[in-house]
């Protein structure tokens, strides 16, 4: 039994094509078992790369912001959520006044 880090470099010096060529009982076709073990090898190592990548960008480059940075911009946010709540009920209760004028001088 080979094991796995060795199919995994042996994948990655042949590439896909290769193996599917190799090994297709028909030439051209991508059907045979192997192409569709070297698509699931592929998309283990698209996942599991993705992952580290992840890890490792949260850990070493992402800038965390402080606690009295994070309250400050919780303040900012729901200072300006109330703004605009503000601004959005002045011109809800200005259009239903204008159209209760519109209404009554029509009807």
């Amino acid at each position: 039994m080979v094991p796995q880090r060795m199919r995994y470099r042996k994948f990655l010096q042949t590439g896909v094509a290769q193996l599917v060529e190799h090994w297709s009982p028909k030439p051209g076709v991508g059907s045979s078992s192997l192409s569709s073990r070297a698509i699931i090898l592929i998309n283990e190592m698209k996942i599991k790369g993705y992952f580290q990548e992840s890890f490792t960008e949260l850990v070493h480059k992402v800038t965390w912001p402080t606690w009295s940075e994070l309250q400050n911009s919780a303040t900012l946010v729901m200072v300006a959520s109330l703004i605009i709540a503000l601004i959005v009920a002045a011109m809800d209760f200005s259009f239903s006044r204008i159209m209760e004028l519109i209404y009554s001088l029509l009807y």
